[in-house]
Order: structure tokens, then sequence, then C-alpha cells
């Protein structure tokens, strides 16, 4: 029987589980607000896990940048309370990322939105395709 999962696919889940606590317990910096992390990717050889991140109601890009330099800094510190709360023999490598997904899909609703109603308004149909 194959495995459903891959071991760094599990660690990856058990990170991000564990950062969340740990930033929003022991991270004081006021510049960090509230921090959503978006998904962390752990390479095959456990060595490195890229954490990807948002702030929540932050909608500047460079607040959001900011933050990820914040916490790229204190990765050491996050790592280690990791390695405490987790049994493994070494702890991936900390590295996070502004993850502009998010920012994206809301722009592409938007403008798919717009080409909707552009396209309502010159049928004359109403937009769940049924016509006056």
């Amino acid at each position: 029987m194959a495995r459903e999962f891959f071991r760094s696919d599990r660690i990856a889940d058990a990170i991000l589980r564990r950062l969340a606590v740990a930033i929003r317990s022991e991270i004081r910096d006021p510049r960090i607000g509230l921090v959503n992390i978006n998904s962390v990717d752990v390479t095959r050889d456990l060595s490195i896990a890229k954490v990807y991140i948002t702030l929540v109601g932050a909608d500047d890009e460079d607040d959001n940048k900011e933050a990820a330099k914040i916490l790229n800094n204190a990765a050491s510190f996050l790592r280690n309370i990791i390695a405490k709360e987790l049994t493994m023999r070494s702890v991936p490598r900390l590295s996070f990322f502004y993850d502009r997904t998010a920012v994206q899909g809301q722009m592409m609703s938007t403008l798919i939105k717009k080409a909707v109603a552009e396209d309502t308004a010159k049928s004359g149909n109403t937009p769940d395709g049924d016509q006056d």
C-alpha cells in the first residue's frame, strides 16, 4: 500500500501549527500584528522550511515584506522553540516570505466580476443567464 503523505508534508503541517502559536505568543514586536501563515514547504531532505505569510489587515505590500524581514531575523529563535516541541534529529532552517496569492486572488475575482457585469450589460441578460 502506498503512503498517502510524504514525511516532509507531515513535518510542514507540524511546523505550521507550532509556528502559529509561537509567533502569536512569543514575538513581541509591535510591527508584527496578526500573522496568517498560508503554507509551509519543507524540502525533501528536511533542511529548509519556506514559510509563506501575510499580515491580517495590512493592505500595503511593504508592511508585509517588513514583517517577513522581522520574522527572518527571529527565525533562529522560532526554530529553537519548534525544536523543543518536535522530536526530530534536526529541525529545518526557517525562511519567511510574503505570500501575494491572497491579494492576487482578490484582484482576479474583481476582474472576473467586472467582466461578467460588462457582458451582461452588453447582452441585456441577467447574470444567471436568463433573458429579460
